[in-house]
C-alpha cells in the first residue's frame, strides 16, 4: 500500500480498508498535509491512519454543528427582512419594487431567482399557490406573486444575502436589520452574510473545513453593540474557518442568546484534544476573547 510505503502506521488494517473503500484517497489527503516531511514527502515518525480518521470525523461533526447554527441564522434573517420591509412599505410585495434597491439589474435577477426557487419548491404552500393563481408567471414580474412571507420561505441563504446587500445603502430598514444583529454597519453585516453563505455551501456539498482557505473573508468590525473579540482577528484567523465561525456565533447570539453553538464547539474540541485546531484558524488566545470566553 502506497501510504504504508511512505511511513504511515496502520494499527487496524480492516478499519483502513473500510474507510478507503467508501472515502476516496483524494478526499482524505488534506487531513494529513501537516503530517508530511516537507523534504521527502513521507510521513513523519509515528503518524497513524487512525489520526487521519479522527480528524475526518472531527471535521464532519463540526460541519453538522455549524449547519444547525446556520439554520438559526437563516430563519432569523428571513424573519427580520420580511417583517421590517413589509411593515415599512405596507405591502407584502415590496420585493418587486426596484426603487428599494441599488442595482436594478441585480434586483431583477434576484426576483427571477426567487420565483424560480418558489416554482421548484415541493412545499404544499408553493404548489397550492401556483395551482390556485392562474396568472402566476415564473419568468416575469407580471402576474400573481406571493407575498414576501411566503415567497421568501423557499429562498436560499445566498439569495437572501444578495438581496440584503442590494438594498439601498441609505435604507432605514437595511440599517435596522444590522442593528438587530448587534452591528453598527450594514456593510459589515453584508460582508458577514456573504462569508457565511460560502460556509453554508461548503457544508451543504459535504466539503471539508479542515485546512481550507476561504476566498470570501468577513470584515473586522469597527464597533459593537454586544460582546465581540477584544482584539482584531489575525489575517490567518480571517481566512480560515475561525473567522466565519466567529461571525456566525456572534449573529446567532443576537438572534437567540440561548443557542448552543459555542458550547457544542467547545465540547467537540475538548473531546478531541489531539486534533490540532490551529488548522482551522483557532490560534493564539482565541479562548480569551469576549465572544468565546
Amino acid at each position: 500500500m502506497k501510504l504504508k510505503n511512505r511511513g504511515m502506521i496502520f494499527r487496524d488494517e480492516s478499519l483502513a480498508i473500510d474507510y478507503l473503500s467508501r472515502i476516496s484517497y483524494f478526499r482524505l489527503m488534506y487531513f494529513w498535509v501537516d503530517m508530511l516531511d516537507r523534504d521527502t514527502d513521507d510521513f513523519i515518525e509515528g503518524v497513524c491512519f487512525e489520526n487521519v480518521v479522527e480528524r475526518y470525523e472531527f471535521d464532519k461533526s463540526l460541519r453538522q454543528i455549524l449547519f444547525n447554527a446556520i439554520e438559526t441564522l437563516e430563519v432569523g434573517l428571513r424573519t427580520k427582512i420580511i417583517t421590517k420591509l413589509s411593515l415599512a412599505t405596507g405591502t407584502g410585495l415590496w420585493y418587486l419594487d426596484e426603487n428599494l434597491f441599488e442595482n436594478k439589474e441585480y434586483h431583477r435577477d434576484f426576483v427571477l431567482d426567487l420565483k424560480f426557487e418558489f416554482a421548484r419548491s415541493t412545499d404544499p404552500f408553493a404548489r397550492d399557490f401556483i395551482i390556485d393563481h392562474r396568472d402566476w408567471v415564473e419568468n416575469s414580474f407580471e402576474g400573481d406573486n406571493p407575498d414576501a412571507w411566503m415567497a421568501f420561505e423557499t429562498a436560499t441563504f445566498g439569495t437572501l444575502s444578495k438581496m440584503y446587500k442590494n438594498l439601498k445603502a441609505q435604507s432605514p430598514q437595511r440599517s435596522a436589520i444590522a442593528t438587530d444583529f448587534g452591528l453598527y454597519s450594514s456593510k459589515e453585516l453584508s460582508s458577514w452574510l456573504e462569508a457565511i453563505s460560502v460556509l453554508r455551501n461548503v457544508i451543504a456539498h459535504h466539503s471539508r473545513l479542515w485546512y481550507r482557505i476561504f476566498a470570501k473573508r468577513p470584515v473586522s468590525i469597527k464597533g459593537h453593540r454586544d460582546k465581540w473579540l477584544n482584539h482584531e482577528m489575525t489575517e490567518n484567523q480571517r481566512k480560515r474557518a475561525f473567522g466565519v465561525i466567529s461571525c456566525l456565533l456572534y449573529l446567532c447570539n443576537a438572534i437567540d442568546p440561548n443557542n448552543t453553538l459555542k458550547r457544542d464547539i467547545i465540547q467537540l474540541f475538548d473531546s478531541h484534544p489531539n486534533v490540532p485546531i490551529y488548522m482551522l484558524g483557532f490560534t493564539g488566545d482565541w479562548k480569551q476573547s469576549l465572544l468565546w470566553k
